[in-house]
């Protein structure tokens, strides 16, 4: 059984798997670095993610000439990049303050809009942020929190259930609101380092960002396998395994997706070979559902950008053109990095980056621990 939302790799693709299965070029790509969230009010929001343990760590800016070079979005910008403890290889944040954003984004929607982007925390106490996004709502402010539901996802729970022997799995929520869209995971029995570490001093007890979840356009397996093949393609991310059929039998995404009976998505996952955290999590949906794609794009509020890092940035670059990629040149982003962006065959848009010094390497080898 595959869910949809854990960030978790049981599956590990060897190169003999099935025909159709396509080995990703060395890239050197890194997981996913850091979610770009549009603005134009940074304050409430930095204030808003310091509650999560997202603290800023370095600011740029750019002219308006230069950030359409940069974006290919005609306005001022302010940057600030977060980072949550002492992790610097995945799950980053980087706020862009726009002068003038080109529209609201996709905004607050119900789950499962075309054109959502999610961001995945673990957290120590998930029934504590169900009851503040809770209150939150019933203060007037735009959040929907769904109830969090547990599962042994890979069944390591065994015998008889009592205080000695007790269960083994995960709980997960997830909160929709204007600017992002967050899905929060509490672990039982277990851990795995380096995939959710979360810093004692977090007010919240909540970790870096360990995954991230797409809505996209579509219908069916084939439009799923369009959409994505270039992040494997270009980017150089492994695909998980072939494209499957999720749906409401599994609790996890039932619940988290708020998923009506009988309902169902196609799922596929990719992970970077360089680093177990930072996974890629798409989804297409076989029945019509709202769609604000159009709303997803560079200069617009909330999630609407990504980050990777390499040290091949020349390399991936000469791919996205190879693959005829809406991309830019290589020039210095906000801060000083050589860096390009691109938008992808999903409507998703990427910015690649040449790898900086890490003070914690990111871990490769997934291990879980009982606890």
């Amino acid at each position: 059984m595959r869910l949809a939302l854990f960030g978790l790799i049981f599956v590990i693709l060897s190169a003999t798997t099935k025909a159709n299965e396509i080995s990703p070029p060395n890239t050197g790509v890194s997981g996913v670095y850091e979610v770009m969230i549009g603005t134009d009010e940074p304050e409430p929001l930095l204030t808003f993610l310091n509650q999560f343990g997202f603290e800023v760590i370095d600011k740029g800016a750019l002219s308006a000439e230069q950030a359409n070079k940069v974006y290919g979005v005609q306005s001022k910008l302010n940057s600030y990049r977060l980072q949550n403890n002492d992790i610097d290889s995945h799950g980053l944040i980087r706020i862009l303050h726009w002068d003038k954003p080109i529209s609201n984004g996709v905004g607050y929607a119900q789950p499962e809009t075309v054109g959502q982007r999610m961001m995945v925390m673990r957290t120590k106490d998930i029934f504590h942020l169900n009851d503040i996004f809770n209150d939150a709502r019933y203060s007037g402010e735009k959040w929907f929190a769904t109830q969090p539901v547990y599962d042994d996802l890979y069944d390591m729970t065994e015998g008889k259930l009592n205080v000695i022997n007790r269960r083994i799995g995960v709980r997960e929520m997830a909160a929709y609101g204007e600017l992002m869209n967050i899905v929060f995971y509490q672990r039982y029995g277990y851990t795995i380092p380096g995939y959710g570490t979360i810093d004692d001093d977090s007010p919240l007890a909540t970790s870096e960002i360990t995954h991230n979840d797409f809505i996209l356009a579509g219908s069916s397996k084939e439009d799923m396998y369009r959409q994505t093949d270039y992040y494997r393609d270009v980017l150089g991310f492994k695909p998980e395994g072939p494209v499957v059929l999720d749906g409401d039998w599994q609790a996890g995404p039932k619940a988290v997706f708020n998923m009506a009976d009988g309902a169902s998505h196609w799922y596929r996952g990719f992970v970077s070979p360089n680093n177990i955290a930072g996974k890629l999590k798409f989804f297409v949906n076989p029945d019509p559902r709202p769609d604000r794609s159009h709303e997803q794009r560079a200069g617009a509020k909330g999630i609407t950008l990504h980050s990777v890092f390499t040290d091949k940035l020349s390399t991936i670059h000469q791919l996205a053109i190879k693959h005829q990629l809406k991309t830019t040149s290589i020039i210095d982003n906000e801060f000083n990095e050589k860096a390009f962006t691109f938008v992808g065959d999903d409507g998703s848009t990427w910015q690649v980056l040449q790898q900086p010094k890490l003070k914690n390497p990111a871990v490769t080898e997934l291990n879980f621990l009982k606890k």
